[in-house]
C-alpha cells in the first residue's frame, strides 16, 4: 500500500500526550565543531573544550556515521514527585552516553520509537536540572538517522510510551483477528477472496508492529530484531503484491475486463521484485531501491483507485467499499507525506501513532463489508437462478420438475405426521379453441391471468405449479377432500368471473378441476396426480366447468 513508502526518511515525533504537557523552553544544543582538538571524555565533560561548541538552528542534528558530542542546557522544571529526564531519539544502533557534572547520567529505560528508532530515556540528578549535559554519539550501521534531544519529566514519559504501545498492540490485534476470522470462514466457504484477505491483514500487521518498533520488544516478534528495517519492508512488499490479487477478485475483474487482471497480476510481480530488491541496499543501494518502491506503489495505487471507481460505476458495490477503504489510507498517506516534507516540527505524532493505525483498522473495517457484500450479491444471484430454474416462465409459478419434488417432500412431512394431503388438477376449458381464434398471445395471457384467482383461494402453505400445457396442479397441505373440495369450488368460480381483454372481444374462462386427497385414496406423490387428472376427464366428459372428485378406484 502506497501509505507505508511516505514515511521512509521520517523522524518520529513527540506524541499527543505530550503536546498536551507543559510547554517547555527550547533546549539549547550545541555542537562540537570540527575546529576542535582530538575530544576526550575528560575534556569534554569538565568543561575545557566548551568554547569549541558551535550552536545549532534549533534541538535537532543530522546525524552521519561517525562519532560527535553535543552540549544541552536542559532547563527542566518539574515537580517535586517527578523526576527530570533527557530523551534522547536516535537509531537503535547508534551507541549514546550522557554526562553531567563529570558522571554518566543513568539510562532509565528506552521506548520504541517508529523505523528501528529508540527514546532512550535518562535521569538527570537533583541539581543539575540546568546543565549543562554532554552527549556522547557514535552512528553506524548501513542507514543513518537523525538524532534529537528532548527535555520532560520521567512520569510524562512513560505515560506516553504507555499509550503508544497500548495503541499499536490494539491495531495488531484487530488486523489479526479479522485476519484470521476471514481465514476460518474461508474453510467454510472456499472462497480464495478470503484467504487474500486474511495473508493481506496479517502482513499489514506486521508492517504496523515492526515499524512502531513495539513488535522488536514483543515475544516471538522480538527474533526479527536483527532484520532491521527488513522487518517491515518485506511485509510490505508482499502486502502490495497480495492486495493486487486482491483487488482484482473483489472487482471480478476476470469476467469483465481480463486485460486489466493481467495488469494487475503483473503489478503483484512488480511488488515480489521490490521486496527481494530490498537485498541491495546491504550494497549501499538502499536509496535507488527506495525510490523504485514508491514509484511502483504510487502507480499501482492511483491505478487501483481508477479500477475501482470504473467498477463501482459498472454497478460493483464491492469495489465501491473497497475504493473507499483506498482511499482512507491515500488520505492519510498525502497528509503524512506532507507533515514529513513541510513540517520541520515534531511537534505532535498523532499521524503516526493515532491515523496510521486507525486507517489501517478501517480499511480492514470497510473491505470486511466490502467482501460481505460481494457474497450478498453473489447469493441473491444464485438465488435467482434457482428461482429461475424453478419456476414457469411464463406464468412464474413452479414448473413441472419442481412442482414434483415439492409434491414428494410434502407427502413424506404430511405421512410422517399422519396428516392426509390433497391435490387440485385444473384444467383451462376450450384452450385449443382459444389459441387458434385470438393467437397464441391472447392463450398466453389467458394462461397468466388465471393464476392471481387461484392464490386468492390458496394459504401460505400451499403450492401451486403448472405441470404442461393449460394444466395445473395445486398442493393442499394438511388437507382431505372434504376440505379440498369447497377450495376447488371458489376456484372454479373466480376463474369463471375473469375476463381477458386486449386481443378483439373480451375472452370469457371457464376451467374443469380434479381432486384427489390421500384419506379417501390411500394413495401419495405421482399417483394422486394420476387419480385427479382421471377426474378431470371425467368433469370435461360431463360438460366442463365443474369440480369432479377422483374414484375411489381406478377405471
Amino acid at each position: 500500500m502506497s501509505v507505508l513508502l511516505f514515511i521512509v526518511n521520517a523522524t518520529p515525533a513527540v506524541s499527543e500526550a505530550e503536546a498536551a504537557a507543559p510547554v517547555r523552553p527550547p533546549l539549547d544544543v550545541r555542537w562540537l565543531g570540527a575546529t576542535a582538538p582530538d575530544p576526550q571524555a575528560d575534556s569534554v565533560t569538565n568543561g575545557a573544550l566548551d568554547s569549541y561548541f558551535v550552536p545549532l538552528p534549533g534541538n535537532r542534528t543530522r546525524a552521519g556515521r561517525g562519532t560527535f558530542w553535543l552540549k544541552v542546557q536542559p532547563t527542566i522544571s518539574s515537580s517535586p514527585a517527578d523526576i527530570p529526564v533527557l530523551v534522547v531519539h536516535a537509531t537503535r544502533h547508534a551507541q549514546v552516553e550522557l554526562f553531567a557534572a563529570g558522571a554518566a547520567l543513568p539510562l532509565v529505560t528506552t521506548l520504541p520509537a517508529f523505523r528501528d528508532v529508540q527514546d532512550r530515556v535518562y535521569a538527570v540528578p537533583p541539581g543539575l536540572e540546568a546543565g549543562p549535559v554532554y552527549a556522547r554519539i557514535e552512528t553506524g550501521g548501513s542507514e543513518s538517522r537523525g538524532v534529537s534531544l528532548s527535555a520532560s519529566t520521567l512520569g510524562e514519559t512513560l505515560d506516553r510510551g504507555v499509550e503508544h504501545a497500548r495503541m499499536i498492540a490494539l491495531t495488531l490485534g484487530a488486523l489479526l483477528s479479522m485476519a484470521l476470522a476471514a481465514l476460518v470462514i474461508w474453510f467454510v466457504l472456499a472462497d480464495q477472496l478470503f484467504v487474500l484477505y486474511a495473508a493481506f491483514f496479517f502482513l499489514e500487521a506486521l508492517y504496523i508492529a515492526y515499524l512502531s518498533g513495539q513488535g522488536f520488544d514483543w515475544p516471538l516478534l522480538s527474533y526479527a530484531r536483527p532484520l532491521t528495517s527488513f522487518a517491515w519492508n518485506v511485509p510490505v512488499g508482499l502486502a502490495g503484491a497480495v492486495g493486487c490479487l486482491f483487488a482484482r477478485e473483489i472487482a471480478d475483474l476476470k469476467e469483465f475486463s481480463p486485460r486489466v487482471y493481467k495488469v494487475f497480476g503483473w503489478y503483484a510481480l512488480a511488488f515480489v521484485a521490490v521486496t527481494v530488491s530490498n537485498i541491495a541496499k546491504l550494497f549501499g543501494f538502499g536509496l535507488l531501491v527506495a525510490a523504485i518502491g514508491n514509484l511502483v506503489f504510487s502507480v499501482n495505487s492511483v491505478f487501483t483507485l481508477i479500477v475501482m471507481f470504473l467498477s463501482w460505476r459498472r454497478g460493483n458495490r464491492a469495489a465501491g467499499w473497497f475504493l473507499i477503504a483506498w482511499g482512507v489510507l491515500e488520505g492519510f498517506a498525502i497528509a503524512l507525506a506532507v507533515r514529513f516534507l513541510v513540517f520541520a516540527s515534531e511537534a505532535n505524532d498523532a499521524l503516526l501513532y493515532y491515523g496510521l493505525p486507525l486507517s489501517m483498522v478501517a480499511a480492514a473495517v470497510l473491505i470486511a463489508l466490502g467482501v460481505a457484500d460481494r457474497l450478498r450479491q453473489q447469493r441473491a444471484a444464485l438465488s435467482d437462478a434457482e428461482r429461475r430454474a424453478q419456476t414457469d416462465p411464463l406464468t412464474g409459478v413452479l414448473n413441472r420438475r419442481s412442482l414434483i419434488e415439492r409434491l414428494d417432500a410434502a407427502c413424506l412431512r404430511a405421512r410422517a405426521r399422519g396428516l392426509p394431503i390433497a391435490l387440485l388438477f385444473i384444467d383451462l376449458d376450450h384452450f385449443k379453441l382459444i389459441n387458434d381464434s385470438f393467437g397464441h398471445q391472447a392463450g398466453d395471457a389467458c394462461l397468466r391471468a388465471i393464476i392471481e384467482p387461484i392464490h386468492l383461494e390458496l394459504r401460505q402453505s400451499d403450492v401451486i405449479g403448472r405441470y404442461g400445457g393449460e394444466e395445473f396442479v395445486v398442493i393442499l397441505s394438511s388437507a382431505d377432500a372434504a376440505a379440498a373440495h369447497p377450495i376447488a369450488q371458489r376456484i372454479l368460480e373466480r376463474v369463471a368471473s375473469v375476463r381477458v381483454e386486449g386481443f378483439g372481444e373480451p375472452i370469457g374462462l371457464t376451467c374443469s378441476i380434479g381432486v384427489a386427497a390421500s384419506d379417501t385414496l390411500g394413495v401419495w406423490g405421482e399417483q394422486l396426480i394420476h387419480r385427479a387428472d382421471l377426474a378431470v376427464y371425467a368433469a370435461k366428459r360431463s360438460g366442463r366447468n365443474q369440480v369432479q372428485m377422483a374414484p375411489e378406484a381406478v377405471v
